[in-house]
């Protein structure tokens, strides 16, 4: 039986009769299916793990049953393992988890068959050093980003690329994104969209008070810093819109290429403008 992970979207109601369908199709296809938490609530007689402890099960496979939130969630869980996911969109926009729920059996045939093809997206990882100390680090597939509050008030960034002072702005925040996070937050802040594939890195202001200041993309091997000179209560280091992080002033973000990559599982010939076209409209009058 080949171990396959399943992380699920809470409160979705498809799960209630697609879990249990997909277990036993699973099982009758040689799939020993792992759950998650909340993939459990639906399928009762099938193995249950915490799904920060999903990767010592060592699957073969990662099937993310929700949006991008989830896919973005379950990418960072298996960052260091290398394991295909196959993200199967049960949100609303799904940039990221393109497979419909009407193709996820014909994809995981695909999948069985090795009929498949891997998209891989580099990570991105980042440093939060406060009083010259390392105070947490994360790895993020869509982006890291500094920003305030409830509080209308701008802070005061400093960003530095490669040790070269780059910028100084006051703004609401500053987002350092990898391509595959160009079309989320840093596209509705102005930036620029990057094709997957580009090797490269953005930072994007974010409603910075300057109009001398705009998007930067610079190399995909950059060392970004970004210094907290001046900030309101209540901003915070979000990383992928999931995790998030008081910051002070004197922290420093540092960010650079992960040595990791998440493979998303492709079966079907879409590709990135079919997807900017149907998800974004791209192109349309």
């Amino acid at each position: 039986m080949r171990p396959v992970a399943i992380v699920s979207k809470p409160q979705k109601e498809e799960l209630a009769a697609l879990l249990p369908n997909l277990v036993l199709w699973m099982k009758e296809h040689g799939l020993d299916p792992i759950l998650d938490p909340v993939s459990g609530n639906y399928a009762h007689t099938t193995k249950v793990v915490a799904r920060h402890l999903m990767p010592a099960e060592k699957p073969e496979l990662v099937i993310v049953l929700g949006g991008d939130g989830t896919l973005l969630s379950a990418a960072r869980v298996f960052a260091k393992t290398g394991t295909p996911i196959l993200s199967v969109n049960l949100g609303s926009l799904g940039f990221l988890t393109e497979v419909r729920l009407s193709d996820l059996y014909a994809t995981l045939e695909g999948w069985c068959s090795d009929c498949f093809t891997v998209d891989q997206r580099f990570m991105l990882h980042s440093e939060l050093w406060r009083e010259s100390e390392l105070f947490v680090e994360h790895e993020a597939l869509n982006d890291v980003v500094v920003a305030k509050g409830a509080i209308a008030r701008m802070g005061d960034f400093r960003v530095q690329l490669d040790s070269q002072l780059a910028a100084a702005f006051r703004a609401d925040g500053v987002i350092i994104a990898t391509p595959t996070g160009s079309t989320a937050y840093s596209l509705a802040a102005n930036g620029p969209i990057l094709v997957p594939d580009v090797d490269a890195l953005i930072v994007t202001p974010v409603c910075p008070h300057l109009l001398t200041i705009r998007p930067m993309v610079v190399r995909g091997d950059a060392r970004l810093s970004v210094r907290i000179e001046g900030i309101p209560d209540q901003t915070f280091l979000t990383v992928d819109g999931q995790e998030a992080i008081a910051l002070k002033v004197g922290d420093e973000l540092r960010c650079w290429r992960s040595t990791y990559s998440v493979k998303l599982l492709r079966t079907g010939a879409t590709g990135f403008f079919d997807v900017l076209r149907a998800k974004l409209k791209w192109g349309e009058r």
